[in-house]
């Protein structure tokens, strides 16, 4: 495995321990490896962008997941990403087809996908083009899938998952949502830009991975997702759980993407991340719902609860000092 140590990547090292799969994750020296440790994964140190590394790593496996990514909304030296994301991707395809391996599951993002269109949820096939990516992320996912693709006609067997807004515990990082939901349950979110996501509970995610190396056809992509809601029925959700009134103001699209570039403006003489990070500001205006169907058809992916997936991480970040008032009693 690669990213072992991110939100998705530790919850899929960790289902597939539960099944009694051995797991060799890739980490780079210094990374945090407690937890994957505690779950009895392996550690390989080395990096994506380091050939010889992955070599190391795959000697004696069968399969590779995929996860390593930058995942970043403001991005102060975007060839890093580049280099993380395409790069990193092209040398994992290209151990992997060097080691005979049986398959590859290749994590992506909707993020590489279409938005929503007409009001129908976008899905796998929804034509979509590099001039329709926002921010270096996404950009730079989109390139990766590319590339994927580029291995499959070689013959690599490569299944892509897509994920979409995953939510759950482990989020230590926290992920972009994670913090949506640590700020408001610290009371740092009066107000919110309305958009649409596509939610869905971080364990099925983990277990979509596994279903695609069980299930999935070589070539095919599959969204691993769930319920599409508004941020404003997320956070009215979020504030049912946790006891709390959820914001009333929803903020107008134009004087928020104005305060985003001043943000950005400053974040590049400060070199500090935005307080409203421009690429998520332009990727709001647009809804992310998703069809995940054919996951759900073909992989047998199960479809857990929103809430329960929310009340997990509510809980999570109140155990682990994430929230000023401490735990929140559920």
């Amino acid at each position: 495995m690669t990213g072992a140590t991110g939100f998705i990547g530790f919850h899929v090292a960790r289902f597939l321990r539960s099944k009694g799969i051995g797991v060799r994750a890739l980490v780079r020296p210094g990374g945090d490896t407690s937890a994957l440790r505690a779950v009895g994964v392996e550690i390989s140190p080395g990096d994506v962008r380091d050939y010889l590394s992955i070599e190391k790593a795959l000697r004696g496996c069968s399969v590779v997941y995929h996860l390593a990514a930058d995942y970043r909304l403001w991005v102060p030296e975007p060839d890093t990403m580049y280099d993380i994301n395409v790069r990193g991707t092209k040398n994992i395809m290209s151990a992997a087809m060097a080691a005979g391996l049986d398959k590859v599951i290749y994590t992506s993002t909707v993020g590489a996908l279409a938005t929503s269109q007409y009001g129908r949820p976008a899905d796998e096939d929804t034509p979509v083009n590099l001039s329709d990516m926002t921010g270096h992320y996404k950009k730079s996912k989109f390139l990766a899938e590319k590339e994927v693709y580029g291995f499959i006609e070689k013959g690599l067997p490569v299944v892509i998952v897509s994920p979409a807004t995953p939510v759950g515990s482990m989020d230590t990082k926290p992920t972009p949502t994670g913090k949506i939901i640590v700020d408001f349950l610290n009371g740092r979110m009066p107000a919110y830009l309305d958009t649409g996501l596509n939610f869905v509970d971080v364990e099925d995610v983990a277990c979509g991975h596994w279903l695609a190396y069980l299930h999935g056809r070589i070539g095919e992509k599959y969204i691993l997702g769930n319920s599409n809601m508004s941020l404003g029925d997320f956070l009215a959700l979020l504030a049912a759980i946790a006891g709390k009134r959820p914001p009333a103001v929803r903020l107008p699209y134009f004087p928020v993407l104005f305060a985003a570039y001043i943000n950005e403006l400053i974040s590049r003489v400060t070199k500090k991340p935005p307080l409203i990070p421009l690429s998520g500001v332009r990727m709001a205006r647009k809804y992310m719902y998703f069809d995940s169907s054919k996951a759900v058809r073909e992989l047998k992916l199960p479809q857990s609860p929103i809430d329960g997936a929310l009340r997990k991480a509510v809980a999570w970040f109140g155990d682990n000092g994430y929230l000023l008032e401490g735990k929140i009693a559920l």
